[in-house]
Order: C-alpha cells, then sequence, then structure tokens
C-alpha cells in the first residue's frame, strides 16, 4: 500500500504514522514488519524511529497475520505414547511447537490438531494442549495434553519439579569433571534481548544437573537434567560453564563444518504421572540419525 506524509507529520516516527494510519494493528506487530524491510520512505529502506520530514511517499506492504486459533495440518508425526490423557511425541529439530512470531503453520500443534482432534484448551486456542515447549532447533520427547483435567494435573507436576526430563548434549570442548552442578539464575541477555543469560540481576532461579556420557577429541557427549525448565536453560548453563552446545552460534559454538540446520541438543527422556491414575509413565526418545551418525564417525 502507499501512504503520503503531509506537512503536519513532520516530526513524527515512521512507527507511529503508521499507528495512526494503520490503527487496527498494534505498535509492536507494525516495528517487527518494519524491521522486517517492509516498510520504504521515497524508495528506501527506513528504520521505525525515522523522523519524517512531511511530503514523503511511504510504501508499506503488511506482514501475513497469525491465526486466531491453531488450525489442524496433515503433517508428519511421530507419536511415541497415547491414552486417554496425553500424548509423547517426538519433536524434530526445525520444528516450533506451537504457532508465534513468523510461525504460523507447519507447527507441531498442527499436526497433532489434525491427528487427534481435539487437545486441552488450558493453554489458548493457539497452544492448545502445550504443556512444556522444546526450543525449535531441538529434538525429542515432548507431553502434550488432550483434556483440561489431564493439563492441570501435568502442569502441577511440572511446577512442583515432579516430571524428569533427561537430555543428551554435545558440548565443544573437554570437561574436566566426570559430573557437576549449576545453580546460576536464568534472566534476558541486556545487551542482546534475543538471548538468555546466566547470573544476571532479577534472574530466576535454575538448577542443571550434567554427567559425562563420553569424552572426544575435541567435545564431549553429557546427559542433563534440569529441575527447573527456563528459556533456554541448558544452552545458557553449558555456556556459562565454557562448553556450548555444538553448533548453537547463539550462545557462542564455533561456526560448524557443515550447517546441519540444527545444534546437538536431544530430550532424551521424560517421566511423569499419568494425570487420571498416578501410575508412572517413562518414554525415551531415540536420537536422530544425524546425531547418531556425528557420534559413530567420531567413534
Amino acid at each position: 500500500m502507499w501512504l503520503h506524509s503531509q506537512a503536519g507529520d513532520a516530526g513524527k516516527r515512521l512507527d507511529l504514522f503508521l499507528k495512526e494510519k494503520l490503527p487496527g494493528h498494534s505498535r509492536a506487530r507494525l516495528q517487527a514488519w518494519i524491521k522486517e524491510g517492509r516498510a520504504r520512505v521515497d524508495g528506501r529502506p527506513a528504520k521505525a524511529s525515522a523522523i519524517l520530514r512531511g511530503g514523503e511517499a511511504i510504501e508499506f506492504e503488511p506482514g501475513e497475520l497469525p491465526p486466531l486459533k491453531a488450525e489442524p495440518e496433515d503433517l508428519p508425526l511421530e507419536v511415541l505414547y497415547e491414552d486417554e490423557d496425553v500424548v509423547v511425541v517426538n519433536k524434530p529439530a526445525g520444528v516450533v511447537v506451537h504457532a508465534g512470531a513468523g510461525h504460523f503453520r507447519g507447527t507441531l500443534v498442527n499436526a497433532l490438531l489434525h491427528r487427534f482432534g481435539k487437545l486441552s484448551e488450558v493453554g489458548g486456542e493457539l497452544r492448545p494442549g502445550v504443556v512444556h515447549r522444546l526450543d525449535k532447533l531441538t529434538s525429542g520427547v515432548l507431553v502434550v495434553a488432550r483434556t483440561d483435567s489431564a493439563h492441570r494435573r501435568l502442569a502441577a507436576q511440572f511446577a512442583s519439579r515432579k516430571v524428569e526430563k533427561t537430555y543428551l548434549a554435545l558440548v565443544h570442548g573437554i570437561l574436566k569433571k566426570d559430573s557437576g552442578r549449576i545453580e546460576k539464575p536464568i534472566g534476558r541477555d541486556p545487551a542482546r534481548r534475543v538471548r538468555m543469560a546466566a547470573g544476571v540481576a532479577g534472574g530466576r532461579e535454575a538448577v542443571t544437573e550434567y554427567r559425562v556420557v563420553q569424552r572426544f577429541a575435541r567435545h564431549t557427549l553429557v546427559e542433563v537434567r534440569i529441575g527447573t525448565g527456563r528459556t533456554h536453560q541448558i544452552r545458557v548453563h553449558l555456556a556459562s560453564i565454557g562448553h556450548p552446545v555444538a553448533g548453537d552460534r547463539l550462545y557462542g559454538a564455533p561456526k560448524p563444518e557443515a550447517d546441519r540446520g540444527r545444534f546437538f541438543l536431544h530430550a532424551s527422556r521424560i517421566a511423569f504421572q499419568r494425570p487420571s491414575t498416578g501410575r508412572r509413565v517413562e518414554i525415551t526418545a531415540p536420537l536422530p540419525p544425524e546425531l547418531e551418525a556425528w557420534l559413530t564417525a567420531h567413534l
């Protein structure tokens, strides 16, 4: 669409000008679209903070709006376990768990809705069934609630740290200790908002325990257990002791020899109590072929 600023618009920021012209969109959404390069002022890309002089020709292309609710999609889905309470799946790396900024289709939730039709509604219409999450580039076992009552009881288990979560991670460098425990609060990195950071003021309590499985020439394979579920917790904690997860460039890993489209972090096992019966359920997810291949090649 084309818009034209007037003399009375002189001195206004570009994002505020667009907000006045497009009141149906939030300022945050407009800023995100501007950052994507969807706004040009007199033919040139512009920042949200650009100050108008009046009389400019502004070309603006709104981005795709997120859906009001998750929709079923016929997508591949590996189910490891299911009963009337829960579904446990093996999430592949590269798949987002639920809709969010820039990810409105192709999510795990879309695939689950197609397969099972209905999930818990506690998390809202965009996140049905979602009790916990895995990062986009992390693979492995993930539990989804089928009913509202199951969702609430599972959430209580997570909150009270009764759910056992075990991961496998390949880290850079050779860990000297055979095991260790990292206790550092985690919060948003004040310098780079896309990252989290360990030990920052106002951070939330986080506990990570690790055990060495195997040492390689320049890497160490570790089994990791977390008692808390903070954003990027394992990645942040391991990087904080000088051993970032292999392939995790955001937290300091060197550039990989080949771009595998993921980093080496896999949720290998989860154990919880079935919400309706209290029976212990333990599910494992096999290591993905691309990670298994790396280990085989370096043995």
